[in-house]
């Protein structure tokens, strides 16, 4: 029930949010700047308020001060560690968004600067929970059942990039109107059942909170959207996704929730790469993925529906894979 209210309450906090923000950052001009390289008829989005996303990290925040103050009161600070990682990858997109306002044009933190912040934020990250005794390295194998026991520095240093090739990956699938918020929904959802399979409460309140909250921006970002989320918003749900596979102790599951984060960012890989090899050649009419699907007649809301029901499905199976890890 913490968790229904949880998320009801979020998207009202987000929802009203949304009322006061998108004024106030056009009275900043903090409009998006569209890259020359996308789609031509994405300039028509130039302006656009950006860094839209503190809707739903406001919500966030509330939705764990209001309902998860009794598991911090017991001991429990699974859904505080998540939420301050996630903030602080928030704060990292901020700062690249700010730069970005500033300049007029679409490049804020260089990539080495981006790269390194978010790694040393996942490493700071894992050791936390190492220390508390919410992590072990001993991973866990979907569908399989079983465990692999790997030793700790390893273990560590895996899990470190795997963070910050997912949070980036969440990042580059924010490239449509209402794209990476009805993709990560789901997503949340899955966290939020299976974190109350699990008896994991304080972590259901969080993936409740940022599912409601994404819920209430999307009512504002959904085509054609009236903000974006920026930076700010797709590092802070980059992080919130892996910190809760992490806290639940079970982070190859985002491997099939995260299916579209990862084609998205594999046909990058391959057409920069393809594209290297070839001198000039192109597997992909551009990349990403949505932007391949665009260019081939998709509408922005078919590929947002379509990618989202993908998700749908692979967090239905997701959730078959790992449901009785506790008969172990």
């Amino acid at each position: 029930m913490r968790i229904i209210l949880a998320a009801l309450s979020a998207f009202a906090v987000s929802a009203v949010a949304g009322k006061l923000l998108i004024p106030a950052l056009r009275a900043l001009k903090a409009g998006q700047s569209i890259k020359e390289i996308g789609p031509n008829w994405h300039k028509g989005k130039e302006g656009t308020p950006t860094m839209g996303g503190f809707m739903f990290i406001i919500a966030a925040v509330a939705a764990v001060v209001m309902f998860g103050w009794q598991d911090m009161a017991d001991g429990d600070w699974s859904a505080l560690f998540v939420l301050i990682f996630a903030l602080v990858y928030g704060a990292i997109g901020f700062v690249d968004d700010y730069s970005k306002v500033r300049k007029r044009e679409n490049t804020g933190l260089t990539a080495g600067a981006k790269f390194l912040l978010q790694l040393a934020a996942a490493i700071a990250f894992l050791a936390l929970l190492r220390f508390y005794g919410e992590l072990s390295p001993n991973l866990y194998l979907p569908f399989i059942n079983s465990y692999a026991i790997l030793p700790w520095p390893v273990y560590l240093a895996l899990s470190a990039f795997i963070i910050v090739g997912c949070v980036n990956a969440v990042n580059l699938t924010d490239g449509l109107d209402g794209l990476a918020g009805s993709v990560t929904l789901p997503v949340m959802v899955f966290f939020a059942v299976l974190s109350l399979w699990w008896d994991q409460g304080a972590i259901g309140v969080l993936a409740g909170g940022i599912a409601g909250g994404i819920l209430g921006f999307l009512a504002y970002n959904f085509y054609p959207a009236k903000v974006f989320m920026g930076d700010t918003g797709s590092l802070f749900l980059g992080g919130a996704v892996c910190g809760l596979a992490f806290a639940l102790d079970a982070p190859l599951v985002l491997a099939p929730v995260g299916v579209i984060y990862i084609a998205e960012t594999m046909s990058d890989i391959i057409q920069v790469g393809y594209f290297k090899l070839t001198h000039g050649k192109r597997i992909f009419r551009m990349a990403p993925l949505h932007h391949h699907l665009e260019l081939g007649g998709w509408s922005e809301v078919r590929i947002v529906l379509t990618f989202a029901g993908i998700t749908i499905a692979f967090c239905l199976l997701a959730f078959v894979g790992v449901m009785y890890r506790g008969a172990l």
